[in-house]
């Protein structure tokens, strides 16, 4: 029986354990690796799964989930590494961890895939990007997804591009975050109740985003649609246009890109 490890138990470890438990994953196929007792405990009672040391989640799981910070995953990889072996997958979770830094760490055998999660996962609607590393098969790499599609949909890239995804869909929800966080503060400004503007903006970026997908239609078209000539939303847009929103969000975005280089070099 297939065994799946997953190392470390923050918001996002908990989201995909629940997401696998939900999409019918049995749960003594699941381990969870957890240093605090109370945490331990709590995950235990919630989801009925055997939550152990990282070296006994390591060396029994045939798949290991490394959901762990950037600035964390060496110490972890030190670790884990004498109780991996060949024929072992190990998928990690963190910004910027490239797989030839854990191929580095790990014995000669042990296949890596490179994701990056979104925090949408949390309900079902997540976004992933996965790379295989320098030797992963077919079918783990057909693993992986298969875990992260619990939580959400799954794209398959060039490890190359993980950056640029990390920009785009890592850190994305932040910015559509900001972006309603604004129109609220616009709303209250304009003299909505904040409960109004809150449920206004919420409710426009959420059906909007359903738009977007069930229609297949390409954003310009459908902005376009909203734009009558010389109206109100022409009047919007244009001030978006004068105060180079568009140039922001690429700055944004390179700056993000940029990070996640950094966090690669800096490991």
């Amino acid at each position: 029986m297939s065994q799946t490890a997953i190392l470390g138990a923050g918001v996002m470890g908990e989201t995909l354990l629940s997401g696998l438990v939900r999409a019918g994953r049995r749960v003594d196929q699941l381990l969870v690796g957890e240093k605090r007792a109370e945490r331990a405990r709590e995950l235990e009672e919630r989801y009925g799964v055997s939550v152990v040391a990282n070296t006994d989640a390591a060396a029994r799981a045939d798949t290991v989930v490394l959901v762990v910070k950037p600035q964390d995953m060496a110490a972890v990889l030190e670790e884990i590494a004498p109780v991996l072996r060949a024929g072992q997958l190990v998928a990690s979770l963190a910004a910027g961890i490239t797989t030839s830094f854990i191929e580095s760490r790990v014995p000669a055998g042990v296949a890596v895939v490179r994701v990056m999660p979104n925090t949408p996962a949390l309900v079902d609607e997540g976004m992933s990007a996965v790379s295989a590393g320098s030797h992963c098969s077919e079918e783990q790499l057909a693993e992986v997804e298969s875990l992260m599609a619990s939580v959400g949909k799954v794209l398959r890239i060039p490890e190359r591009q993980q950056d640029a995804v990390t920009a785009i869909s890592g850190s994305g929800p932040a910015y559509l975050f900001f972006v309603v966080e604004s129109m609220i503060e616009a709303g209250v400004h304009l003299g909505l109740p904040r409960a109004t503007a809150s449920e206004l903006a919420i409710q426009t970026m959420v059906g909007s985003g359903k738009m977007l997908r069930e229609t297949g239609t390409h954003p310009v078209v459908l902005r376009e649609q909203v734009t009558s000539p010389a109206g109100t939303t022409a009047a919007a847009l244009r001030e978006l246009e004068d105060h180079k929103v568009r140039a922001a969000f690429l700055a944004a975005m390179e700056a993000a890109r940029d990070r996640s280089r950094e966090l690669a070099a800096g490991s």
